[in-house]
């Protein structure tokens, strides 16, 4: 039951803080018990009320002490959960920045927001629950078990039978809990990612008049969700009943031998009293934990996933090779030898032996048909996706592209550059966050906005992005290229930045395009075939291998698969 909490750092200093608390309570629980038996036997056998002040005295001492020291360990417990809280998310952040956009987008962003967000605050709360209740599982009935041990043997002999019991009891409708949490959580992660593809693609259904249709694709998908929480909560409701069961009939027989004690005369009722007052107490730690464990559920499943996820970035991290890269430059030697991706969900290699060799400010083109490996290829490059198999080096040095010393050198642009909810003038200082105006505004000028941002009323404040002034792509593309000249880093890496844009755009953006790509290493991955003749090489690409290498000129006297790929294009047009 939660047992990679154990892992956790200063985990053990907690655990033995808790754990000396915990004895003096249970030290105070026993005084309790006793100190009140005391007084109701005296009152019983009619002394007076000011005789038994010593007890009542030692029970109040007792009892404030036992909650002022419960406190105290929520307090310590509350403190560590929200520092290990923030350091997860931190970790978790890193380790989607290190695995990158693929890994999100296989994940589905629906869940890495519901865990980024709901996941840890679940694990949070699990944390401050499952803690102190675990410690006085441990602690409380040990002690109160040696206690009545001494005092009464039988009622000893019938606790030490039936504890077992019912933590046997407790793993099983755990482990069946489990089950159900875990569907439920998977049922979860698709109505979260559902909900946000919905909120994305809300015009486009409305565009093509299938809004209303889609009311049954949410309904379907929340409905799944609710009868995963209503098993799971069935499960719930059910262990729940089955500990007070079986708690309360443990109780009953230890009060009846109490019973048959004291009417035998072997036992006093002090020592009775004192035992059938312990006997709640001693149960009371397994219901506390198993109520709650059911509460927390969540919280565990949601921290083992983002483990999970930490792990594998930890991993992947291990791995790569980190060494002093040199800064890019015209004498620069790259070399790719052998690159290979194999997806786990795919039998076929989608980058199958890859082998380049690069030799300083290269325009190098993409080309291919849809599904050749253009987009793979730019994401192996960029770091976003480790290959399967292969070696990098950079002037003879191994290295991997998901090395910092790499990445710091790359600007990328995508076919849908993001706009952060921010200033145009922030978003352009994207790779650049301490860029001075003048820097910012020269950046602009060279991308071509700088005509669009003085029609602004608040020029370079404006804000755009997600809730801010929509743009079109070609303005979003130029802010990306804005980006690119203000980051003054030698390495772009582009995928398809004009694939969705008309061709009247796209030749305003070449311009600036060209001019961007003066003096830079340049991969740009497309399937317009317009580009390559401005490119140094070309790199032809099908079913995940390169076919072809050579200039636009090279390529057509060879005739061979790029030579068919422009004919193809130039039978389209007429």
């Amino acid at each position: 039951m939660g047992r990679d909490v154990f892992k956790y750092p200063g985990i053990k200093w907690i655990l033995a803080s808790l754990a000396v608390l915990t004895v003096i309570q249970g030290a105070m629980i026993i005084v309790m018990a006793r100190s009140l038996s005391r007084a109701i036997t005296d009152l019983f056998h009619n002394h007076t009320f000011a005789s038994i002040m010593i007890e009542i005295g030692l029970f109040a001492g007792a009892y404030f002490l036992r909650h002022l020291l419960n406190v105290i360990k929520k307090q310590i417990v509350y403190r560590y959960a929200a520092k290990m809280a923030t350091d997860m998310r931190e970790a978790f952040m890193d380790s989607l920045f290190l695995l990158g956009p693929r890994f999100a987008r296989k994940e589905g962003t629906g869940k890495i927001v519901t865990m980024v967000m709901e996941g840890v605050a679940d694990f949070r709360r699990y944390l401050e629950l499952f803690l102190p209740k675990f410690i006085n599982m441990a602690i409380i009935p040990a002690m109160i078990w040696i206690y009545v041990l001494f005092e009464d043997r039988t009622s000893a002999l019938i606790l030490f039978i039936t504890f077992p019991i019912l933590i046997l009891f407790l793993i099983i409708l755990g482990l069946a809990a489990k089950k159900q949490a875990d569907s439920q959580f998977e049922s979860y992660r698709i109505l979260s990612n559902h909900f946000v593809d919905s909120l994305k693609g809300l015009e486009t259904l409305k565009y093509l008049g299938i809004s209303h249709s889609h009311e049954q694709s949410i309904a379907g998908v929340s409905e799944r969700y609710r009868k995963a929480t209503m098993k799971t909560l069935r499960v719930a409701f059910m262990s729940s009943f089955a500990l007070d069961f079986f708690t309360m009939l443990s109780i009953a027989i230890v009060a009846l031998f109490l019973g048959l004690g004291l009417i035998g005369g072997s036992m006093s009722l002090v020592v009775a009293l004192a035992v059938l007052i312990l006997s709640p107490e001693y149960f009371l730690p397994v219901r506390e934990l198993g109520s709650d464990y059911h509460a927390t559920l969540d919280g565990q499943e949601a921290g083992r996933n983002i483990q999970q996820i930490i792990r594998e970035a930890q991993k992947a991290k291990a791995q790569a090779v980190a060494p002093e890269l040199p800064a890019f430059n015209e004498d620069t030697k790259l070399n790719l030898n052998g690159l290979t991706v194999i997806h786990e969900e795919a039998a076929e290699p989608t980058l199958q032996d890859i082998s380049l060799d690069v030799q300083g400010y290269e325009k190098i083109g993409v080309i291919g048909a849809t599904g050749a490996g253009k987009s793979t290829f730019i994401d192996v490059v960029s770091g976003f996706l480790n290959p399967s198999s292969g070696t990098t080096a950079l002037n003879q040095t191994p290295f991997a592209f998901s090395d910092s010393g790499w990445q710091k050198q790359v600007t990328y642009i995508p076919q849908h550059p993001y706009l952060f909810h921010l200033s145009i003038k922030e978003n352009i200082r994207f790779y650049q966050p301490e860029a001075s105006d003048e820097q910012v505004k020269e950046a602009a000028r060279a991308a071509g906005l700088e005509e669009l941002i003085l029609s602004l009323p608040e020029r370079y404040e404006t804000v755009v992005g997600e809730s801010g002034r929509m743009l079109s792509g070609g303005q979003e593309q130029r802010i990306a290229m804005a980006r690119a000249f203000l980051s003054g880093r030698s390495i772009i890496l582009l995928d398809e930045p004009t694939a969705h844009l008309d061709i009247e755009t796209e030749y305003e953006l070449k311009t600036p395009m060209i001019k961007l790509f003066e003096n830079r290493l340049v991969f740009l991955a497309t399937h317009r075939l317009h580009w390559m003749m401005e490119m140094d090489r070309i790199i032809v690409m099908d079913n995940g291998q390169i076919v072809e290498i050579g200039s636009h000129e090279e390529l057509l006297a060879k005739a061979g698969y790029y030579y068919r790929l422009v004919q193809a294009e130039l039978e389209e047009i007429e």
